[in-house]
């Protein structure tokens, strides 16, 4: 019988679980220093008790950079099976996690068939569907139903909630006081700040925060303390708001591990590409290394229709420079909720991101991939270029779509292909192309 309920207290006893050996065997990592480095809360192991079709993934030093996929239906687009459907294709591209971001009517349908079938983390910000759950207007929604709708995320097996328990009465002050140019752009945060301006009380996930932490630790749900005050332009980056909110999450976060909850910390946002290494060594520092979990940040304000171009670029200095953890873009940002192809291109910006920031960082046997790409390159033989390739069918579509008169070329340089050319000369071949037929 097992004497502990999260990870991290089971690794500050010594014990390694079954998710801790599943994690080191997939990462090729050494199973004590796992264990230690969760003890630490370097390393987060989201791991519902109740999320039996779960596959667990680490989240923090030393490990692969891992994914997440934002879906779920909105009051416009209500659509459960076209939802599915993104969830199949983020699974199929092996992404570590999947947030259900649903706010409208009663989502737990979606969301407990979600967790049935996903070997994918799950996670969800129960703040979005408080209203929906519980039928009320936000000005008429108690401390206590906040509370009553995280245990119910809890207990359907929710790997992680987004918490926004860092935005207090300092932090707000110090956003009043800044004057941003986008004001609060984050939708959970928004909705607090609301609230605490509507009802004069306090943000209740900060005042009853250690209410909040008995029922996740109940369930092993890991926090992802939310950044409420996350900057929407870059205009507004590593402003008096958003490092206020850190300097109190940073205290949160110590908390929590103090009662055995795993946390994942979230970042930025919106921000000039000179200023990402400087927040992310930041955040460590004042977080106590704990795994940093960013949106983006999106480098430039001027791309809708792109934003997966500007997050990648984003994601992948942020991730070089220590994050844990990428949440996808897709091209909708912005602009509408994701279709099918959106959240296609999403996925693949930001594991092109990760990938590049785990060469960078040196995660070992990161680059094998790339070696094997390039050597089947060398060779030319396409279908294992294919078989290497983050998007194999587009790789093949587009390969396809004008077809080389040989096949060991393609079509933009035919025979005057760098590759044949050297490797025709190297096996002592002569390389004529007027006379070649």
């Amino acid at each position: 019988m097992k004497n502990y309920n999260t990870q991290i207290e089971a690794a500050k006893k010594g014990i390694i679980t079954p998710e801790m050996k599943l994690v080191a065997e997939k990462e090729n990592f050494n199973v004590d220093k796992l264990m230690q480095l969760v003890a630490l809360g370097q390393i987060t192991i989201p791991a519902n008790i109740n999320h039996t079709s779960l596959s667990a993934e680490g989240i923090g030093k030393g490990l692969r950079t891992k994914i997440n996929v934002n879906l779920g239906i909105s009051g416009d687009s209500r659509n459960y099976d076209l939802e599915m459907e993104k969830v199949k294709l983020a699974i199929s591209f092996g992404c570590e996690s999947i947030m259900d971001l649903s706010n409208y009517g009663k989502t737990n349908v979606f969301r407990q068939e979600l967790i049935k079938m996903s070997p994918a983390m799950i996670g969800t910000v129960p703040m979005y569907d408080a209203i929906g759950y519980l039928e009320k207007d936000l000005l008429d929604i108690t401390a206590q139903d906040f509370l009553t709708v995280i245990e119910a995320h809890a207990k359907e097996g929710v790997d992680f909630q987004t918490i926004h328990a860092g935005i207090n009465r300092r932090t707000i002050e110090a956003f009043k006081r800044e004057k941003r140019l986008t004001n609060i752009v984050s939708r959970g945060g928004s909705l607090l700040f609301a609230w605490m301006e509507l009802t004069g009380n306090e943000n209740p996930f900060f005042e009853y925060y250690d209410d909040v932490l008995d029922i996740l630790h109940k369930y092993d749900v890991t926090i992802s303390i939310g950044d409420a005050m996350r900057p929407g332009c870059t205009n507004d980056s590593t402003d008096a708001g958003q490092i206020s909110e850190l300097i109190e999450i940073g205290n949160l976060t110590k908390r929590a591990w103090d009662r055995n909850v795993q946390v994942l910390v979230e970042g930025p946002g919106h921000m000039a590409m000179n200023e990402i290494e400087t927040n992310v060594t930041i955040q460590k520092r004042i977080c106590h290394n704990a795994p940093f979990y960013v949106l983006g940040p999106l480098v430039t304000d001027i791309a809708p229709g792109y934003d997966h171009i500007t997050s990648a670029i984003g994601g992948a200095i942020a991730a070089a420079a220590g994050a844990d953890f990428l949440c996808y873009v897709t091209p909708a940002e912005h602009l509408r909720l994701p279709d099918l192809n959106d959240v296609r291109e999403g996925i693949v910006a930001s594991k092109i991101a990760a990938h590049a920031a785990d060469i960078a960082k040196g995660i070992p046997n990161a680059r094998d991939i790339d070696n094997k790409m390039s050597d089947a390159r060398r060779r030319i033989e396409w279908e294992e270029m294919f078989s290497y390739a983050i998007d194999p069918e587009k790789a093949r579509r587009y390969f396809e779509s004008i077809p080389p008169s040989e096949r060991h070329t393609c079509s933009m340089c035919g025979k005057m292909c760098a590759m044949r050319t050297t490797n025709k000369i190297l096996a002592g071949e002569k390389v004529e192309f007027c006379s070649e037929k």
